[in-house]
């Protein structure tokens, strides 16, 4: 079941942009030297511990190619895979298998390397009441892979983009001068143009939290870059009046300890930008 964002037409345009951009004018090595009828049977070998993600977007890149090919499937999107298994099995023209390839590694690989890495966040926080989020730290373009991945792997998604989500941060505190008149301006335009967009406001000290609290009308405040004992107190002083939420510098290794102070969120782009792409190969192999 693909998330909403994950459309049809998002699918179709990356797979014929990503042939465009690998064939070209065509593959010329294997034009050379296999025949254009020959069928082959290849296997998707996993090369790697971790969590498998990409699976049914493969089935659409070899559709894509040929729609006669035969594709036995092994591992669904989200199984956890060790070296040696294989995810799927696949009979096609050789042609057609050879141009899929590099498009079908490169996707799985990197969706599988953030499914892994948003797994190990996920299993760090399992006996918590924290939600785990990703941010906007995404490959241009590719944004819907990589939060897909990031479901895949047991973490959630935030916003989409800044169409979606009203996030007031630094730069616009800085720029409005100051968190109160920055959220009033806010309130303001949502009024204004009749739209009911949820808000975070993004804190950097006390003084900032405190402002925000007086002013009120959001749905949850972000702490940013707040160290642990720190944390603890201005989670204390929201009271669940608000919803909480802790940024900036979260990795594998302090995630724990910060969803111990009690805060209801945690988002990290670790999730999307420090993730380390699963080894997987596309054999062909005899029968």
């Amino acid at each position: 079941m693909y998330p909403s964002y994950v459309t049809t037409e998002r699918i179709n345009w990356l797979i014929e942009q990503s042939l465009l951009e690998d064939v070209g004018s065509g593959d010329h090595t294997s034009l050379a030297c296999i025949p254009a009828t020959q069928n082959s049977h290849a296997v998707l070998k996993i090369k790697d511990e971790g969590i498998i993600a990409g699976v049914e977007l493969a089935k659409s890149v070899l559709n894509a190619v040929d729609k006669n090919h035969v594709f036995v499937q092994h591992k669904n999107d989200g199984d956890n895979v060790s070296f040696g298994e294989i995810a799927f099995e696949v009979t096609a023209n050789t042609h057609a298998l050879l141009k899929a390839e590099r498009v079908i590694l490169n996707i799985m690989q990197r969706m599988s390397g953030i499914a892994t890495m948003s797994n190990r966040f996920a299993f760090e926080v399992e006996d918590l009441p924290v939600t785990i989020l990703d941010t906007r730290k995404t490959t241009p373009l590719l944004r819907f892979l990589e939060k897909w991945a990031v479901k895949l792997g047991g973490c959630e998604n935030y916003r989409f983009g800044l169409y979606d989500w009203i996030m007031i941060k630094d730069n616009h505190v800085e720029a409005s001068g100051g968190i109160q008149n920055a959220i009033n301006n806010v309130h303001k335009y949502l009024k204004d143009n009749n739209l009911d967009l949820n808000i975070t406001v993004e804190v950097r000290n006390l003084v900032e939290l405190y402002q925000a609290l007086e002013v009120g009308g959001f749905k949850r405040i972000m702490f940013d870059n707040f160290e642990i004992p720190l944390l603890e107190e201005a989670v204390a002083i929201v009271d669940e009046r608000f919803e909480t939420e802790a940024s900036g510098g979260i990795t594998i290794n302090n995630v724990r300890n910060i969803a111990k102070t009690g805060v209801k969120y945690i988002s990290s782009g670790a999730l999307t930008h420090s993730f380390q792409s699963l080894d997987l190969s596309l054999k062909i192999v005899k029968q």
